[in-house]
């Protein structure tokens, strides 16, 4: 099967920076679209930023000009990087991957364990 977790959460102060890694591994053949989404307490999981195998990207206005999503594709690992943090943007983060485990199957998507961002005022 395939497996996605995640590293890099932690506490930081506002304006701070943090940068996420999520390392794909298992029985992948190719990842199309890879993704971060972040979930608050009592809110839905919301798309942060994703990110397609040709390099094409898209944002949440929240964070357009603060965050960065980028891959290594050999490694199959998708990275966030967090600029200008705010308080609002903690949340538990997560990512997730479009996988083929085979030339012929359809696209699973498959979703990490989470990691927790807290910004501080």
């Amino acid at each position: 099967q395939v497996q996605l977790v995640e590293s890099g959460g932690g506490l930081v102060q506002a304006g701070g920076s943090l940068r996420l890694s999520c390392a794909a591994s298992g029985s992948i053949f190719s990842i199309n679209r890879m993704g971060w989404y972040r979930q608050a307490p009592g809110n839905q999981r919301d798309m942060v930023a994703v990110i397609i195998s040709g390099g094409n990207t898209n944002y949440a206005d929240s964070v357009k000009g603060r965050f960065t999503i980028s891959r290594d594709n050999a490694k199959n690992t998708v990275f966030l990087q967090m600029n200008s943090l705010k308080p609002e943007d903690t949340a538990v983060y997560y990512c997730n991957a479009d996988v083929q485990v085979r030339a012929t199957a359809w696209a699973t998507r498959y979703w990490g364990q989470g990691t927790q961002v807290t910004v501080s005022s």
